[in-house]
Protein backbone atom coordinates (compact mmCIF):
# COMPACT_ATOMS: atom_id res chain seq x y z
CA UNK A 1 0.00 0.00 0.00
CA UNK A 2 1.31 3.52 -1.23
CA UNK A 3 1.23 6.16 1.31
CA UNK A 4 0.37 9.76 0.27
CA UNK A 5 2.47 12.49 0.47
CA UNK A 6 2.40 15.44 2.25
CA UNK A 7 2.49 17.43 -1.00
CA UNK A 8 -0.65 15.69 -2.20
CA UNK A 9 -2.58 16.90 0.63
CA UNK A 10 -1.15 20.81 -0.02
CA UNK A 11 -2.38 20.83 -3.57
CA UNK A 12 -5.87 19.88 -3.55
CA UNK A 13 -8.32 23.07 -3.06
CA UNK A 14 -9.34 23.80 0.68
CA UNK A 15 -13.13 23.11 0.85
CA UNK A 16 -15.92 25.77 0.09
CA UNK A 17 -18.51 26.87 2.99
CA UNK A 18 -22.02 27.27 0.78
CA UNK A 19 -23.21 30.66 1.73
CA UNK A 20 -25.88 30.99 3.97
CA UNK A 21 -29.79 31.05 2.64
CA UNK A 22 -30.38 34.49 2.34
CA UNK A 23 -27.23 35.79 2.08
CA UNK A 24 -25.36 37.57 -1.04
CA UNK A 25 -22.80 35.08 -2.43
CA UNK A 26 -18.84 36.13 -1.76
CA UNK A 27 -17.75 38.76 -4.54
CA UNK A 28 -15.96 37.46 -7.51
CA UNK A 29 -12.85 38.59 -7.94
CA UNK A 30 -11.81 40.81 -11.33
CA UNK A 31 -10.05 38.67 -14.20
CA UNK A 32 -6.55 38.82 -14.12
CA UNK A 33 -5.85 41.38 -16.90
CA UNK A 34 -2.88 40.79 -19.61
CA UNK A 35 -0.50 43.02 -20.02
CA UNK A 36 0.25 43.95 -24.22
CA UNK A 37 2.74 42.44 -25.63
CA UNK A 38 6.01 43.59 -26.51
CA UNK A 39 6.08 46.19 -29.85
CA UNK A 40 2.44 45.99 -30.11
CA UNK A 41 0.58 49.22 -30.20
CA UNK A 42 -1.65 50.47 -26.98
CA UNK A 43 -5.19 49.25 -27.24
CA UNK A 44 -7.24 52.29 -29.25
CA UNK A 45 -8.93 54.56 -26.87
CA UNK A 46 -12.98 55.44 -27.20
CA UNK A 47 -13.17 58.34 -29.48
CA UNK A 48 -14.14 62.14 -27.98
CA UNK A 49 -16.26 64.67 -28.79
CA UNK A 50 -14.37 67.38 -29.86
CA UNK A 51 -17.15 69.83 -30.81
CA UNK A 52 -17.85 73.31 -29.39
CA UNK A 53 -21.17 74.78 -29.66
CA UNK A 54 -21.40 77.70 -32.61
CA UNK A 55 -20.43 81.27 -31.98
CA UNK A 56 -23.79 83.24 -31.61
CA UNK A 57 -24.44 86.15 -33.37
CA UNK A 58 -24.42 84.41 -37.35
CA UNK A 59 -26.29 81.66 -38.83
CA UNK A 60 -25.68 78.36 -38.25
CA UNK A 61 -24.95 76.03 -40.75
CA UNK A 62 -25.28 72.53 -42.19
CA UNK A 63 -24.09 70.33 -44.49
CA UNK A 64 -20.78 69.94 -46.30
CA UNK A 65 -17.57 71.98 -45.40
CA UNK A 66 -16.74 73.05 -48.69
CA UNK A 67 -17.14 71.78 -52.68
CA UNK A 68 -20.32 73.01 -54.68
CA UNK A 69 -22.73 75.51 -54.92
CA UNK A 70 -26.00 74.65 -53.72
CA UNK A 71 -27.53 76.25 -56.80
CA UNK A 72 -26.84 76.45 -60.15
CA UNK A 73 -25.61 79.61 -62.53
CA UNK A 74 -29.24 79.06 -64.46
CA UNK A 75 -31.29 78.04 -61.92
CA UNK A 76 -32.25 81.80 -61.43
CA UNK A 77 -36.49 80.97 -61.62
CA UNK A 78 -35.62 79.27 -58.13
CA UNK A 79 -36.19 82.41 -56.97
CA UNK A 80 -37.94 84.68 -59.45
CA UNK A 81 -38.74 87.56 -56.77
CA UNK A 82 -35.30 87.70 -56.64
CA UNK A 83 -34.74 86.82 -60.51
CA UNK A 84 -36.60 89.79 -60.96
CA UNK A 85 -35.62 92.56 -58.55
CA UNK A 86 -31.41 91.73 -60.25
CA UNK A 87 -33.15 92.07 -63.35
CA UNK A 88 -34.10 95.62 -62.58
CA UNK A 89 -31.62 96.43 -60.05
CA UNK A 90 -28.81 94.82 -59.49
CA UNK A 91 -27.42 97.00 -57.00
CA UNK A 92 -29.25 95.88 -54.82
CA UNK A 93 -28.61 92.62 -55.03
CA UNK A 94 -24.90 93.41 -54.74
CA UNK A 95 -25.47 95.49 -51.91
CA UNK A 96 -27.32 92.30 -50.01
CA UNK A 97 -24.48 90.19 -51.19
CA UNK A 98 -22.01 92.41 -50.19
CA UNK A 99 -22.82 93.47 -46.76
CA UNK A 100 -23.14 89.53 -45.84
CA UNK A 101 -19.54 89.01 -47.34
CA UNK A 102 -18.31 92.19 -45.93
CA UNK A 103 -19.69 90.70 -42.29
CA UNK A 104 -21.36 93.71 -41.80
CA UNK A 105 -18.26 95.90 -42.19
CA UNK A 106 -20.09 97.88 -45.44
CA UNK A 107 -24.15 98.67 -45.34
CA UNK A 108 -26.20 97.12 -48.54
CA UNK A 109 -26.69 100.70 -49.23
CA UNK A 110 -23.42 101.84 -49.47
CA UNK A 111 -21.99 99.08 -51.60
CA UNK A 112 -25.29 99.45 -53.89
CA UNK A 113 -24.77 102.97 -54.01
CA UNK A 114 -20.95 102.05 -55.48
CA UNK A 115 -21.76 99.73 -57.61
CA UNK A 116 -24.42 102.35 -59.25
CA UNK A 117 -21.93 104.99 -59.47
CA UNK A 118 -18.97 102.61 -61.45
CA UNK A 119 -21.51 101.52 -63.45
CA UNK A 120 -22.58 104.87 -64.29
CA UNK A 121 -19.57 106.27 -65.15
CA UNK A 122 -17.37 102.80 -66.63
CA UNK A 123 -20.19 100.66 -67.52
CA UNK A 124 -18.64 98.12 -66.07
CA UNK A 125 -19.92 97.45 -62.34
CA UNK A 126 -18.71 93.48 -63.11
CA UNK A 127 -15.01 94.51 -62.17
CA UNK A 128 -16.55 94.93 -58.66
CA UNK A 129 -19.11 92.83 -58.23
CA UNK A 130 -16.49 89.89 -59.67
CA UNK A 131 -14.33 90.79 -56.70
CA UNK A 132 -17.10 89.93 -53.87
CA UNK A 133 -17.69 86.82 -55.57
CA UNK A 134 -14.33 85.68 -54.99
CA UNK A 135 -14.20 86.81 -51.08
CA UNK A 136 -17.39 85.25 -51.27
CA UNK A 137 -15.97 81.77 -52.69
CA UNK A 138 -13.34 81.84 -50.41
CA UNK A 139 -15.31 82.42 -47.25
CA UNK A 140 -17.17 79.36 -47.88
CA UNK A 141 -14.97 77.19 -49.44
CA UNK A 142 -16.70 77.13 -53.17
CA UNK A 143 -15.47 75.80 -56.25
CA UNK A 144 -14.09 78.21 -58.73
CA UNK A 145 -11.03 80.43 -59.42
CA UNK A 146 -10.50 84.04 -60.06
CA UNK A 147 -10.75 83.76 -63.95
CA UNK A 148 -13.74 82.37 -63.97
CA UNK A 149 -15.39 84.46 -61.43
CA UNK A 150 -14.45 87.71 -63.61
CA UNK A 151 -15.73 85.95 -66.95
CA UNK A 152 -19.14 85.03 -64.99
CA UNK A 153 -20.27 88.99 -64.05
CA UNK A 154 -18.55 90.08 -66.97
CA UNK A 155 -20.67 87.64 -69.21
CA UNK A 156 -23.53 86.62 -67.17
CA UNK A 157 -23.75 89.86 -64.36
CA UNK A 158 -27.27 89.30 -63.09
CA UNK A 159 -27.15 85.36 -63.36
CA UNK A 160 -24.00 85.46 -61.18
CA UNK A 161 -25.29 87.89 -58.36
CA UNK A 162 -28.91 85.51 -58.68
CA UNK A 163 -26.51 82.77 -57.82
CA UNK A 164 -24.47 84.22 -55.11
CA UNK A 165 -27.74 85.58 -53.14
CA UNK A 166 -29.64 81.83 -53.06
CA UNK A 167 -26.71 80.34 -51.70
CA UNK A 168 -26.47 83.29 -48.88
CA UNK A 169 -30.29 82.47 -48.33
CA UNK A 170 -29.21 78.64 -48.20
CA UNK A 171 -26.68 78.81 -45.72
CA UNK A 172 -29.21 80.61 -43.32
CA UNK A 173 -29.29 84.23 -44.24
CA UNK A 174 -32.70 86.20 -44.54
CA UNK A 175 -31.15 88.57 -47.01
CA UNK A 176 -33.29 91.58 -46.52
CA UNK A 177 -32.46 91.60 -42.99
CA UNK A 178 -28.42 92.13 -43.51
CA UNK A 179 -25.74 91.32 -41.41
CA UNK A 180 -26.70 93.20 -38.86
CA UNK A 181 -30.35 91.97 -38.67
CA UNK A 182 -29.53 88.45 -39.14
CA UNK A 183 -27.17 88.36 -36.28
CA UNK A 184 -29.82 89.97 -34.29
CA UNK A 185 -31.91 87.51 -34.94
CA UNK A 186 -29.21 84.85 -34.22
CA UNK A 187 -28.90 86.11 -30.59
CA UNK A 188 -32.45 85.64 -29.77
CA UNK A 189 -32.44 82.54 -30.33
CA UNK A 190 -34.41 82.11 -33.78
CA UNK A 191 -33.27 79.16 -35.87
CA UNK A 192 -32.04 79.72 -39.38
CA UNK A 193 -32.62 77.90 -41.98
CA UNK A 194 -30.59 74.67 -42.99
CA UNK A 195 -27.68 75.28 -45.38
CA UNK A 196 -27.28 72.95 -48.32
CA UNK A 197 -23.83 72.77 -49.19
CA UNK A 198 -21.56 73.15 -50.96
CA UNK A 199 -22.22 76.47 -52.45
CA UNK A 200 -21.81 78.36 -55.56
CA UNK A 201 -20.32 78.15 -58.53
CA UNK A 202 -18.10 81.24 -59.46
Amino acid sequence: MVKPKDDDFQKSPPPTTPPFYGQPPPPKSPPPTTPPLYGQPPPPSPPQNYSQPPATGVPVQHGNLSGQWSTGLCDCFDDIPNCCLTCWCPCITFGRVAEIVDRGSTSCGASGALYTLIAWVTGCACIYSCLYREKMRKLYMLEGDTCNDCLLHCFCESCALCQEHRELQNRGFDMALGWHGNAERQNQGVTMAPFVQGGMNR
